[in-house]
């Protein structure tokens, strides 16, 4: 097989998708870790984006996470992560993980907003798109109980409203979810996902929110631990 190698900074939950995909396809590989406040040329060379996650599959690169998840449901072992024998729903679990992504960018709008009235109408905003995926997962998992590349995409975005939802008990947008709360619960229990950062992600996920942006703390960040 060939050698892989992820580039990952710590706290991105897009890298953290395919950390997740590569533990539960049992693919080895390498990680390296790069600060995007300060990109290395390296890195710049071999990212068309200057993002991650980049995913090195020999000498060949790869980038955007749902490219790299696809690939490796395809070239490793194991149970496929998107359906095989229906066209309609492979494509219907390709539009659901843009849907996650989409989410994933108003959670993080959300808990960057210095602004409480604005981080209120966020979290409306997210609490809708919860009940949308409230009405479409089957439980416990996207499709029942196998493991899917939705839940793969899905899992860091649900850790982090589980954390935030902590932080800002008022503004909890999980609560009333059963379908969801059960979702993220089964996500955050397999060994992949708790392997999939390191051991100090949520603590570095609190001092993120924390620190001042354009001279303000986010509105959620100041209730940090």
């Amino acid at each position: 097989m060939a050698s892989f190698t992820l580039i990952s900074f710590k706290l991105c939950p897009f890298v953290q998708r395919s950390a997740i995909t590569l533990e539960e396809k049992g693919v080895p590989y390498q990680i390296t870790y790069v600060d995007l406040a300060a990109k290395p040329p390296w890195f710049l060379a071999l990212s068309p984006l200057g993002k991650v996650p980049v995913l090195k599959v020999d000498e060949i690169v790869l980038f955007e996470s749902a490219v790299i998840n696809e690939y490796l449901d395809e070239v490793a072992g194991g149970v496929r992560l998107l359906p095989q024998e229906d066209p309609l729903l492979k494509a219907r679990d390709r539009a659901w993980i843009e849907f996650s992504s989409a989410v994933l960018m108003d959670h993080w709008r959300f808990g960057t907003t210095p602004h409480q009235d604005e981080a209120r109408k966020l979290a409306a905003t997210v609490r809708a798109k919860l009940e949308r995926l409230e009405a479409e997962v089957r439980g416990p998992l996207w499709r029942g109980e196998s493991l899917t590349l939705v839940d793969t995409a899905t899992a860091p975005l649900l850790q982090r409203i589980r954390w935030t939802d902590a932080m800002v008990p008022e503004l909890a947008v999980l609560k009333g979810l059963p379908k969801v709360e059960r979702w993220t619960e089964a996500l955050l229990e397999r060994p992949s996902v708790k392997r999939s950062t390191v051991p100090e992600i949520e603590t570095l996920y609190y001092e993120y929110l924390a620190k001042p942006r354009d001279g303000a703390v986010g509105w959620v960040g100041q209730h940090a631990k």
